[in-house]
């Protein structure tokens, strides 16, 4: 039993090592900048007012010109639950410490944002965010072109009002964590199995390409 416990502390201590180096070092692994996908939405939106389509064309067109190996150009909308609110997601990258993807709906949702391991970059598309911090009174109000930035470890209420939203949302930080979040409804209300089964899919495809070209 003690040398049972001599090895698990070893381990842990091990790790805890990897993690703080690896946590310390974050920054050298991100291939996206928060300044540059900010200015992209923003000029996507100038050429193509509320076409959302095209404006999503504009800005992955670029993001593969730049990025052509960790692009992912195929639109696979994917219906997502999570935290109570309800829309469809198309994932352009996915990596263990970042992912690029668009979401929204077009009849509008609302929900909790959870609690991430990761900062959230909400950049607005069409349509409106609201979000709302206990103690607030008056709601936080994202209109196209601005970014609602979710501090890691933070929380909030959202809403896309029912007129509808779509965001180029950008998580940097350690994304595995955030899958659980992503998985729960869809595993504890809607039991929606073969949409669960194309999100496993297509999330660990990118990620795992990823890593296979060196991207963690």
């Amino acid at each position: 039993m003690a040398r049972l416990l001599t090895l698990l502390a070893v381990l842990v201590g091990l790790l805890s090592t990897v993690f703080y180096l690896l946590e310390q070092n974050l920054e050298s692994f991100y291939i996206l900048k928060t300044d540059h996908l900010h200015d992209l939405a923003k000029r996507g939106i100038a050429a193509h007012g509320n076409n959302t389509r095209e404006i999503v064309r504009y800005i992955t067109a670029e993001l593969h010109q730049m990025h052509p190996k960790h692009i992912n150009l195929d639109e696979e909308y994917i219906f997502n639950n999570a935290g109570g609110a309800m829309g469809a997601m198309y994932i352009i990258h996915a990596s263990v410490t970042e992912y690029l993807i668009i979401f929204g709906t077009p009849i509008g949702t609302e929900g909790h944002t959870g609690r991430h391991t990761a900062d959230d970059y909400f950049h607005i598309l069409t349509g409106e965010q609201w979000a709302y911090t206990p103690g607030a009174y008056e709601a936080e109000v994202y209109p196209p072109g601005s970014v609602h930035h979710l501090r890691r470890g933070t929380v909030k209420q959202y809403k896309m009002p029912d007129q509808g939203c779509f965001a180029l949302e950008y998580a940097r930080g350690w994304i595995p964590p955030m899958l659980f979040f992503g998985f729960a409804d869809g595993l504890s209300s809607t039991l929606d199995f073969p949409t669960l089964w194309r999100t496993t899919w297509v999330t660990g495809r990118e990620m795992v390409g990823n890593l296979l070209l060196g991207k963690f």
